[in-house]
């Protein structure tokens, strides 16, 4: 079987941990990844997703964060510090950082980031295909209030700033997805859509996620002609998002926080949308029009509990192992 999965963050890192969980050592699993995240800073350049996702399957990330290097140190950051170099505020790990330097001089030399990325996991041997969504730079920014300039004035501060920096807590208007109308969607990453048996969409956030994912022209196209079955996992449990803060990305493209809102946001694909099947948590109900739906448990406790999701959301267009 052939698996293709939309993934971004924390999330999505662990989730694609429950489908190796399910189908095996030498399964067939490519991860098309967001790279709306990625930024430069001090002068590297910074692909959280990818990295989330590598460490997490390659067994190096730090499981009490969900991110960064497990044992890692902040000597380079604190020095950084002492100098008063901007941006303080974005701490880069030690060991991390030998990651970026690495991608950063291969990006000089010409490399696209997919070769970068495929070199970088030579290392790790995550068990997945990673593959950036484009090679393209594009960068998902938030349009907030800019309260200096004017009581109506506003900018755009990119994501990691509002996130990392603000803690999402600026009043979100607008995302934008900066440099996607001239980016690509990378071809291998639309051709595992095409091939795949089953397209899963994990329970990443659905709007600076997969929602990043969806902005690179040719990504909504390649799901809607894809010949595989696709199928969506809630983010939201109980009205809340499971991790992050997809409640206040969801309240500013107008979006309610419940899983019905998220399936009728992504939409069925006879009517021009992306969802063949959706799956939300025990207890929440959906009523998507189009679109298989189930209730199961969604909680990511362990890659045991996260492959029977994985197990349900196949099951639920015919294609359980």
């Amino acid at each position: 079987m052939k698996v293709t999965v939309l993934v971004g963050g924390v999330g999505g890192a662990r989730f694609l941990l429950g489908v190796k969980e399910l189908l095996g050592p030498g399964a067939d699993i490519t991860a098309v990844v967001n790279v709306g995240d990625d930024v430069w800073l001090h002068g590297l350049r910074i692909c959280p997703d990818l990295d989330t996702c590598m460490y997490t399957l390659g067994g190096g990330i730090d499981p009490e964060r969900g991110w960064g290097r497990e044992g890692e140190t902040w000597v380079v950051r604190d020095e950084l510090a002492a100098y008063g170099a901007d941006p303080t505020w974005f701490g880069l790990g030690d060991k991390d950082m030998a990651t970026h330097l690495i991608r950063t001089r291969m990006l000089r030399a010409g490399y696209p980031l997919s070769d970068v990325t495929a070199a970088l996991c030579h290392r790790w041997q995550p068990g997945v295909a990673l593959l950036p969504a484009s090679d393209d730079r594009v960068e998902t920014h938030v349009v907030v209030d800019d309260p200096a300039n004017g009581p109506k004035a506003r900018k755009a501060i990119h994501f990691q700033e509002w996130w990392v920096r603000h803690k999402g807590e600026l009043p979100a208007h607008r995302f934008a997805a900066i440099g996607a109308d001239e980016a690509t969607f990378l071809p291998a990453a639309r051709e595992a859509i095409t091939n795949a048996d089953v397209v899963l969409l994990a329970p990443s956030n659905p709007v600076v996620s997969i929602g990043a994912i969806l902005e690179i022209p040719g990504a909504r196209d390649a799901l809607r002609e894809t010949q595989a079955k696709v199928v969506g996992v809630s983010p939201i449990v109980a009205n809340r998002p499971l991790r992050g803060m997809a409640d206040r990305c969801l309240q500013a493209i107008g979006v309610e926080t419940t899983a019905e809102a998220v399936g009728r946001h992504y939409g069925a694909r006879p009517d021009g949308g992306l969802l063949d099947g959706w799956l939300v948590h025990t207890g929440d109900t959906a009523d998507v029009p189009g679109v298989a739906t189930r209730a199961v448990p969604l909680l990511m406790t362990d890659p045991k509990a996260t492959a029977q999701m994985v197990r349900e959301a196949l099951d639920l267009v015919g294609l359980a192992p």
